[in-house]
């Protein structure tokens, strides 16, 4: 009787298990069974991935041969952007960047603005344009939009149906750069060629490389490799406070600024045709370090003394020139000259345009360019 019931108590654990495990294998069975859509509910949804919004206005990052691509189906050409972001698209222009002009660059910023201050903001934004004036639309929007919210603003140098058209990678690396958690708090960028640049430091340096967007004074933000991107400036701190646009307030129409060029033998005529056009600035592309003839300097003079403010910028492409004079004796009335420090001139036109949009004291204005 003994052995009997130790026989019978060893054999019930093992018929438990037994039974245990044929309720599962029926449980595996009849879940194999259920519709793909069944089984899916039971395994965890996965992240939702971070929302880009593209807004789209035309350049060669759009043109074929025989039409203009829409943003849509710039985005549509890309199927691995669907891996990296939800990416939603508004087709702002489809012009050519020559044709930008200064009221679409204050709908820009306000359509962005809005758009990041909504219930459903994108974690950042990316525009794709013209290559020509890019850098100054670029400009533009980093003084007016600022913030955490990245904007990168990129295109092509090669149009879309071009054997090695670089605008698909371009906008890949755009959405990339803007998702990646460390761009946070870099504000505007152009990225081109895989690098990404401030928009305060990029220009246009060839007419048709891909590799023509670059950083004469100072270096790239970031490089986007195959596999990930490399900062070469330190990230924000985490929770840190952003920079803050120089102009966030909604901006109304500004005033006209012309560039002026000086070359050898240049005469007064380009001078005193603006300030009979209107021109409440003038920025000189200057010799040197903001060097001018001496009958462009005569016509200078008298623009000031009629109220126009003069930015001394050069033409070399790079570097600074001399700090500002006579600040210290200004006078309310008068315009003055102010030094762009190492701002390029179609640069130092829009930050002008800016600030005298805000003021007329050269005190101000040229604390505005020392800091921007």
């Amino acid at each position: 009787m003994n052995e009997a019931g130790h026989a019978k108590d060893s054999a019930q654990p093992r018929r438990r298990a037994i039974g245990r495990a044929r309720r599962g294998l029926a449980m595996a069975l009849v879940t194999l069974a259920l519709p793909a859509s069944a089984r899916a509910q039971t395994s965890p949804p996965p992240a939702p991935l971070p929302r880009v919004h593209v807004l789209a206005t035309g350049g060669t990052i759009s043109n074929t041969e025989g039409e203009r691509l829409t943003g849509e189906q710039l985005v549509r050409a890309i199927p691995r952007l669907g891996e990296i972001a939800r990416v939603t698209v508004e087709q702002f222009s489809n012009v050519a960047s020559g044709a930008f002009t200064v009221d679409m660059w204050r709908r820009l910023a306000s359509r962005i603005r809005a758009l990041a201050a909504g219930p459903d903001a994108p974690r950042g934004f990316v525009v794709t344009h013209g290559t020509d004036t890019m850098e100054e639309t670029a400009y533009f929007l980093s003084l007016t939009v600022g913030g955490c919210t990245p904007v990168i603003v990129t295109g092509a140098m090669r149009q879309a149906t071009a054997v090695g058209a670089d605008g698909p990678a371009n906008l890949l690396n755009s959405v990339r750069v803007v998702v990646a958690p460390a761009t946070r708090g870099f504000g505007t960028m152009v990225l081109m060629n895989d690098l990404a640049i401030a928009a305060r430091d990029v220009t246009k340096s060839n007419t048709t490389r891909v590799n023509a967007f670059t950083a004469p004074d100072g270096a790239p933000v970031a490089v986007a490799d195959p596999d990930t991107i490399i900062y070469e400036r330190p990230p924000l701190a985490s929770g840190a406070p952003c920079t803050a646009a120089a102009f966030p307030d909604s901006i109304g129409a500004l005033p006209r600024v012309d560039i002026v060029y000086t070359y050898v033998d240049a005469d007064s005529v380009p001078v005193e045709a603006a300030v009979r056009a209107g021109a409440r600035g003038i920025v000189v592309a200057g010799v040197g370090r903001g060097g001018v003839t001496p009958s462009q300097g005569e016509a200078l003079q008298r623009a000031v003394a009629r109220g126009v403010f003069v930015v001394v910028s050069n033409r070399t492409g790079s570097g600074s020139v001399g700090t500002d004079d006579g600040l210290d004796s200004w006078k309310p009335g008068t315009g003055a000259f102010i030094s762009a420090g190492d701002l390029n001139p179609q640069k130092a036109r829009v930050l002008l345009m800016l600030a005298l949009s805000r003021t007329r004291d050269a005190r101000a204005i040229a604390e505005l360019f020392r800091s921007h």
